[in-house]
């Protein structure tokens, strides 16, 4: 993909949508002090270039609990036997595959990835620790903290130059 070049104009842009990407174009012309047709041509260009990866909904898990229950978030530290790029890249596309699994990351030093994952329950948890991690025999070492609660959760990352809103 093309890298392109940003501008402050670009970053008011990037972070107002992360805030809001809901904010109608009118809105987000008038918050980063744009006129409606500057901001529409900047915005498909951002998201043709990449920059905008998706726009999500975000859920409200304790208000979302009543219809669906609390569900179970684990962090999870796994550290392989081998380490060589083609072992990682393989248990990467495995994990990353799943639909439990909602973020994962290459870590060092310490273990080799952690993962965040969401399961309806206990039971669901230990299906999902035997499909991924039970049965990789490259798998040396599962580390699991279950999460009592969730003090803070922003996507946003953090823009230089963009003004705060």
């Amino acid at each position: 993909m093309k890298l392109i070049d940003i501008d402050e104009a670009d970053l008011r842009l990037l972070d107002l949508m992360q805030t809001d990407a809901a904010r109608s174009n009118q809105t987000l012309a008038e918050l980063a002090h744009l006129s409606p047709p500057t901001s529409l041509r900047r915005i498909k260009r951002l998201r043709e270039s990449g920059l905008i990866e998706r726009e999500v909904a975000l859920l409200s898990p304790d208000r979302l609990a009543a219809h669906t229950g609390h569900g179970l978030t684990a962090l999870v530290e796994i550290t392989l036997e081998r380490q060589g790029s083609e072992h990682l890249d393989r248990f990467e596309a495995r994990v990353v595959a799943d639909a439990a699994v909602q973020q994962c990351y290459r870590v060092s030093p310490g273990p080799d990835f952690v993962l965040v994952v969401h399961t309806v329950d206990m039971p669901a948890y230990l299906a999902l620790a035997q499909r991924l991690f039970t049965g990789e025999a490259n798998v040396r070492n599962v580390k699991a903290f279950f999460s009592v609660k969730r003090a803070k959760f922003d996507p946003r990352l953090p823009l230089p130059m963009a003004r705060q809103h």
